[in-house]
């Protein structure tokens, strides 16, 4: 990375730094996997990253007992897959070591504890401009890679502030260990909160599970293949809505009615809900196990919270002593990415997939194609390819520019 800082006219002026190469917001894996596929073209670039680490989201704010829930070559990045002897499923701390091993490799050194504020273009230099605390960053290029999951989703819930337990969303969950003998509520059923009820059950917790709408339930594994690798194999021979229904017949097989336990499936198959909306079928790992023997109780939509429990839509009340939110992630984008209408308002590119990695003057994001690591690896390929012969164009510009200045590598210029 090359950059040319130019001295402050005040206190309240920013200093600025011009980035030899894309800026990339975000230093979790899409933000790594964009870096690297840039690096091994000769292209630089610059992350930004708002924590004091890489992958802050996988360091800080996962549970303990998580796994990736696909097995590992559905999960690896681009030019450095997982090391031999990690299970078919490594975990959290496996992942962890293996994006640090892949930072180390490319020599990925992230700007850290840089909060951008404002990110926009500018139309009469034809620059980005990035605003962080520290300075204001200057690129030709803007990559996006905060991700769909860059903060939690804290919904409104009637008299939740009047709660006399604990409150917490599942990003600040660890294990269930302070929970023990707890009535525990769990609001959400999807992944997380099948996972944390689970944990909860392991720790001898009595969780309650609020499902207020459908979902599918799928097992991780059909015959001791992964669900998903089945389904990416039929995909490449069958339409996506018969590959759907070949899933739940077979989920149907081994799971049993899920409807029986109150876990209403929706009407569209889960590969196309997947797809359409994001929302991502539950691949059991034991919980639903719980759920049969009731030591995990289903409870339907919470109508308020009270000081001592809850009130549920069928009418019922009951108590408890803690609530944890598995209500998901969402998307930072709209509160820092200004000027441009890209993104809706639910902070994803407006353009579907296959083609949402590239927007207009310079845009790039990888981590929003609803597919996971996988989506994020084909992102970041793709715009790799694109940006290395913009970039070698400009550098011969850049090169130019700054001989008729006199500016030299001294100054900060690294070509």
């Amino acid at each position: 990375m090359g950059s040319l800082q130019q001295e402050e006219k005040s206190d309240e002026q920013p200093k600025w730094l011009w980035v030899n190469g894309p800026i990339i917001v975000g230093a979790g894996p899409s933000g790594l996997a964009v870096s690297a596929c840039l690096k091994e073209n000769g292209v630089p670039s610059l992350i930004l990253e708002i924590s004091d680490c890489i992958a802050s989201l996988w360091q800080h704010k996962t549970y303990d007992r998580l796994k990736l829930h696909l097995p590992k070559q559905f999960c690896q990045l681009p030019l450095f897959g997982f090391p031999e002897n990690f299970p078919k499923y490594p975990t959290k701390h496996q992942f962890i070591s293996y994006l640090e091993s892949y930072a180390k490799h490319f020599n990925i050194i992230p700007k850290f504890k840089q909060a951008v504020k404002v990110a926009e273009f500018d139309d009469v230099s034809g620059f980005w401009r990035v605003q962080t605390q520290d300075f204001m960053y200057l690129s030709k290029w803007l990559i996006v890679a905060t991700g769909e999951n860059a903060e939690p989703v804290i919904p409104e819930i009637q008299g939740i502030d009047k709660f006399k337990g604990a409150v917490m969303h599942t990003s600040v969950y660890k294990c269930g260990t302070e929970f023990n003998n707890q009535k525990v509520l769990v609001i959400g059923c999807g992944n997380s909160g099948m996972e944390v009820s689970l944990d909860l059950c392991r720790h001898n917790a009595i969780p309650h599970m609020v499902v207020r709408n459908s979902v599918h339930i799928l097992p991780r594994e059909m015959l001791g293949i992964s669900t998903f690798s089945i389904a990416m194999a039929l995909l490449k021979w069958m339409p996506l809505r018969m590959v759907d229904k070949f899933v739940l017949l077979v989920a149907n097989l081994i799971l049993g009615s899920t409807d029986k336990l109150g876990l209403r499936r929706p009407k569209t198959g889960p590969l196309e809900l997947k797809n359409t909306t994001g929302k991502t079928p539950v691949l059991d790992v034991g919980a639903l196990s719980q759920i049969k023997t009731g030591k995990i109780q289903i409870m339907p939509g919470v109508k308020e919270i009270t000081k001592i429990g809850a009130k549920f839509l069928d009418g019922k009340e009951r108590e408890f002593d803690s609530i944890i939110l598995a209500t998901g992630y969402k998307s930072n984008v709209p509160s820092w990415f200004k000027g441009s209408d890209f993104f809706t308002e639910q902070g994803m590119p407006k353009t579907p997939f296959p083609n949402s990695w590239k927007g207009d003057n310079g845009l790039y994001t990888v981590g929003f194609t609803r597919r996971g690591l996988l989506g994020t690896a084909n992102d970041a390929k793709n715009i790799a390819r694109d940006i290395t012969e913009q970039w070698r164009e400009f550098k011969d510009f850049c090169k130019n520019f700054c001989t008729t200045r006199n500016l030299s590598d001294s100054q900060g210029i690294c070509f």
